[in-house]
């Protein structure tokens, strides 16, 4: 059942614009000359070849201080391209005015749609389908956290076949969809850094994003979605597997805020050995915000999000070297750990300046506007602050870095670009997104040199970062902050979100809000969170209800499932919002390799039907599979045609292993 993704039209594709680089797909403005592709002089090239993979560069001459780097790959197992490019000022001199720097792509074809989901917050990652023939789509980001409204991954169906596309910038972007008839054609244009609108001083070098391309040839949604899903986890995954964690700030029993500033050096223990001695562990302590001093020096005992910025522990909560006791008590049984930092924003500057070496002048600072940026696109500014992150990481032996950014960052960024002046537009997002990839890794190579991660987390308010450049280099622990209420919403991201970014994660309680310390823990729960990774919200000493029996059973199956949580990925029953709960979800994970999977079938709170009939559209034509029911024993022998599942109650949810027909069940 192994499907082949190589596709000898997109080789060819590639190799021909390889051949011709003023027919690369990339225009640009230079002076107010409009440029398409890459006409100039070459100035040097190279090639390289390994396994599948083909990566060339093209460095290019447009005058005596312009060059311009074309960096391009082709996966020939998958047939997909991806490409970016750098303009650098190699002389003495400003360059001219480089503007409107975007990637052009056309798709021959009728009946163009596309289809994809929004970002988190507001639109909490619902699907769209829309019809490009019928007017022209655009999506703009426009606030620096990538993926909080707009969501950059794109399925454009048309004629017999589709291309995936991806704009890979932490930053803004833009993506414009649009048909001609005449030509029967859906052009696609798609840029990084909105406002680009700048000279480069000398020495200066900027990117624009990583956009790529994955065209495919059966117009079929569930084969778009795991030809991704398999591309995905094959050439962009950091390498890693299924993880669980667990943050014990609630389980502390002192006051908190957001459950993020109560632990200390004498709360953590007992939780851990409790959780040890119920044989409850998870993979990775979760250890969150708050454990920092306050650039004044001050031990903060609540508001961590009011006094971030000195990222160094506070002496008071954690003396000595006591927390580096707790991750060596943590390593000494098999848990790693993952730690809390926010590097983008920072509160007091001033009392930075004179407590901890920082200059002030690093801020980016509006009137009348907060939080107030943290300008790692200044290269002292980054070497200051990535050496402080590195150091308490290395310190500690944390094996995992957690960064989150609550705030918008852009309007800070063209604020400091009119500050630099006039035909500056975009430079400082240019510089800081750039910056920020390389702070990653930079903290990678420090968490991997001592066993560490080779991966971080890419958490943004939530579901703020990730786009593909940064997935790259870290996955969403938490895909959404809103993730941490109730099942329902769960259900709903799971089947959106699931298609374009497999690692990924949840709270695994249902609650009444985001910051409640307690709620509802049960199978139905439990279910609707098995996801790669696990993150536990448990209170180990603190709540003298803790069902440990529960704790462990929900541990133990998801470790069962986890297995197939990252191969194919089928949604079975249409979307739901959080707010329709009338009906049936479901899904199922499915390795074609081994012929097997689960199936995960959810009867929800309002729904009157007794059962759901479920298409497997894993099955070939003739094949058969048994379904065996994990709570009842049951086995039900179904092939494409489909099942159908009975539901003894309301908000119900069913597990069934999909196993070959000529097994055993």
């Amino acid at each position: 059942m192994r499907v082949s993704y190589r596709n000898p039209r997109a080789d060819a594709w590639f190799e021909s614009v390889l051949r011709n680089p003023a027919a690369f797909p990339f225009r640009f403005s230079y002076d107010g000359e409009s440029i398409q592709g890459f006409p100039s002089a070459v100035v040097s090239q190279s090639k390289e070849r390994n396994g599948d993979r083909e990566s060339a560069e093209i460095c290019f001459q447009k005058d005596e201080n312009l060059y311009i780097t074309l960096t391009c790959a082709h996966d020939y197992d998958f047939g997909v391209s991806e490409w970016t490019v750098w303009f650098e000022n190699r002389g003495q001199t400003e360059t001219g005015v480089l503007s409107d720097a975007e990637t052009v792509l056309t798709f021959p074809g009728r009946y163009p749609t596309l289809k994809g989901i929004l970002g988190d917050h507001v639109n909490a990652y619902r699907p769209y389908a829309l019809d490009i023939g019928a007017q022209p789509r655009y999506f703009e980001s426009n606030s620096g956290r990538a993926t909080h409204v707009y969501f950059p991954y794109f399925n454009l169906e048309y004629g017999d076949g589709g291309a995936l596309l991806a704009i890979g910038w932490a930053g803004t972007w833009r993506a414009d969809f649009s048909y001609d008839a005449a030509r029967n054609e859906t052009e696609y244009r798609a840029r990084s850094v909105n406002n680009l609108h700048t000279k480069l001083k000398p020495g200066e070098k900027i990117r624009t994003a990583l956009f790529v391309c994955a065209p495919y040839g059966v117009r079929n949604e569930d084969y778009a979605a795991n030809f991704w899903r398999r591309w995905f986890i094959a050439r962009n995954l950091p390498p890693m597997e299924p993880f669980s964690t667990c943050c014990l700030a609630s389980d502390t029993g002192r006051p908190n805020s957001d459950g993020s500033i109560s632990e200390s050096w004498d709360t953590w223990r007992p939780s851990l050995e409790k959780m040890l001695a119920e044989d409850a562990k998870v993979d990775f302590r979760w250890f969150d915000a708050g454990w920092y001093a306050a650039p004044d020096g001050s031990s903060p005992q609540k508001d961590w999000w009011g006094t971030v910025g000195a990222w160094a522990l506070d002496p008071v909560k954690w003396p000595g070297k006591t927390f580096l006791e707790s991750t060596d008590f943590a390593r000494t049984h098999g848990m790693k750990t993952l730690m809390w930092f926010e590097p983008e924003r920072v509160t007091d500057p001033e009392s930075l300046a004179k407590n901890w070496g920082y200059d002030a002048k690093w801020a980016i600072r509006m009137p009348g506007v907060k939080p107030i940026s943290n300008n790692i696109g200044d290269p002292a500014c980054f070497r200051w602050t990535v050496d402080r992150i590195k150091r308490t990481l290395r310190e500690n032996r944390v094996e995992m870095y957690r960064e989150d950014n609550n705030s918008d960052p852009a309007v800070l960024w063209r604020y400091l670009d009119e500050i630099e002046g006039e035909n500056r537009g975009g430079i400082t997002e240019c510089k800081f997104i750039d910056a920020h990839y390389r702070m990653w890794d930079e903290i990678i190579e420090c968490t991997k040199s001592y066993g560490g991660c080779s991966f971080v987390d890419s958490c943004a308010s939530g579901g703020g970062r990730n786009d593909l450049e940064s997935l790259r280099r870290g996955v969403p622990l938490l895909r959404s902050d809103a993730d941490r209420t109730n099942a329902a919403l769960r259900l709903s991201m799971t089947t959106a979100f699931n298609r374009w970014v497999p690692m990924c994660g949840a709270n695994n309680k249902e609650k009444p809000d985001q910051l409640s310390p307690t709620g509802v823990l049960d199978e139905y729960v439990w279910r609707a969170s098995y996801l790669p990774i696990l993150n536990v919200d448990s209170q180990f000493v603190q709540d003298p209800g803790q069902d440990f029996d529960l704790l462990r059973w929900g541990l133990r199956e998801w470790k069962r499932v986890s297995p197939y949580l990252l191969k194919d990925f089928y949604v079975l029953t249409p979307w739901h919002p959080e707010t329709e709960t009338t009906g049936f979800t479901a899904y199922a994970f499915f390795d074609p390799e081994a012929s097997s999977g689960v199936l995960l079938a959810f009867r929800q709170e309002k729904c009157r039907e007794e059962t759901v009939t479920l298409p497997l559209p894993f099955a070939e034509e003739g094949e058969i599979f048994d379904l065996k029911d994990e709570d009842t024993g049951e086995t039900l022998r179904a092939g494409r045609q489909g099942i159908t599942l009975r539901f003894e109650k309301r908000r119900q949810a069913k597990l069934l292993w999909i196993i070959p027909s000529s097994s055993t069940p």
